[in-house]
Formats: structure tokens, sequence, C-alpha cells
């Protein structure tokens, strides 16, 4: 009796024994799904919640509002078109320096230049200043130089050529010029005061100008226009 009461004990022991490892599983696996569920909508809610698209404007605030600058910015800069648009050339000697600004401004100038005499001003104003000029200026100061093909209007147009630093403008200036003095259009210039001009304006364009493979192409034409033009005067 004792041996079987110890056989029927022993099989209630496991019994109450894997039951209980069953409902703890059982228990813990519930608890884990139910700490799961409690934390989902915070991180979810904390992964909608974005940062502000714009830095604060505060008193303190370190960076200015990004929508703010440049609406200053862009009011500016339709100021100074306008002024340009006037025929304010100082405008230009202001901006100068100041990127993609300064060729707009240029432009708005060139374009209220309605005439030649006054195109001609401005491409004076540029080249006596040193500015950047455009291919506007160049072809108004060409005009010019070819129905007075002289030396102070030859040394402006090859300048205002160099000022572009377009190393193909300069060469097609160059070739034009050397074209007048081969046909005895440029009487007052010599060959060598050409040769002097012409390489003395190349050294204006940029160092990346003149290593492009338009300015290989230049270079090509600056030699073959010293060997003619010292082959003259020697």
């Amino acid at each position: 009796m004792r041996g079987n009461g110890f056989i029927i004990t022993t099989t209630v022991s496991r019994t109450e024994m894997v039951t209980f490892l069953i409902t703890s599983v059982l228990f813990f696996g519930l608890f884990a799904i139910a700490v799961y569920f409690w934390q989902k909508p915070a991180n979810k809610a904390e992964t909608i919640e974005l940062p502000p698209p714009y830095p604060p404007s505060g008193l303190f605030s370190d960076t200015p509002p990004v929508r703010e600058l440049t609406a200053t910015e862009d009011n500016r800069h339709d100021q100074l078109i306008e002024r340009a648009k006037q025929g304010d050339l100082n405008i230009l000697v202001q901006v100068n320096g100041s990127g993609n600004i300064y060729q707009k401004l240029l432009a708005a100038v060139v374009s209220s230049a309605l005439s030649q005499d006054k195109l001609l001003a401005v491409a004076s104003f540029v080249a006596e200043r040193n500015l950047p000029a455009n291919q506007s200026l160049v072809e108004a100061t060409t005009r010019a130089w070819q129905a007075s093909p002289a030396r102070q209007t030859t040394s402006q147009m090859l300048h205002l050529a160099a000022l572009t630093n377009d190393a193909e403008l300069y060469d097609s200036t160059v070739q034009q010029a050397l074209v007048y003095w081969r046909n005895g259009k440029l009487l007052d210039v010599s060959a060598s005061e050409l040769q002097a001009l012409i390489n003395s304006e190349f050294w204006l364009l940029s160092a990346e100008a003149r290593s492009s493979g338009r300015g290989f192409i230049l270079k090509r034409t600056l030699s073959d226009a010293r060997r003619e033009l010292e082959a003259t005067h020697n």
C-alpha cells in the first residue's frame, strides 16, 4: 500500500509540476504580448513626431529661417536689377565678385542701353575698371572697331574679350584683329604692338580657361600669330 501510494503521489506531483510549467509559460507569453501591444502605440507616436522643417526664429536662434532669408535676398536682387535697368553703372562695381548676380545686373545694364553710344559707354566703364564683361559688350565694341579700326578701339576690344574669361570668344576676337592687320586696316598698330597686346590680354583669362580645350586652341592661335608677326617686324 505504501509503495502504491508513493507511486500515486509521485505521479500527481509530476502532473502538477507539468501543469504549473505550462501555466507559467502561457502566463509569461501573454504578459509579453500585452507589454508589446502596450508599447507599440507609444513607439508609433514617437516615429510620427518629426522636427520642425525650419529652425526656430526666436530671439537667441543661431540660424535665421531659410524662407525669410531667401525672400530678403530675392527682394534685394530685384532692387539691384531695377537700378541696373535704370542705367546705374556703379552697381556693377558694388556687386563685383558676388557670383551670378553680377552677370544678371550686367545683362540688365546692357539691355537698357538701347543705342550703340550707350553700349560703348557701358563697355568703357567695364573695361576701365577691369570688371567682368559679356559677349554683348564685346560685340558692341567690335562693331565700333570695325567702323574705326584704330589702336584704341583694338585695345579695348581685345581687353573686353579677355574680361569675359571665354577662351573661345577671345580666340575669335584675336583672329578678327589679325585679319584686319593682314589687310592693312590697322594702320596705326605695328606688328610688335599687336603681338604685345594680344599676349598681355591673354593672361587676363583664368588658369581654368587657359587650360581648357578651347584654351589649347587659343594657345595655338597665339603661337601662329607670334610667328607671323615676328616674321614681319624682324
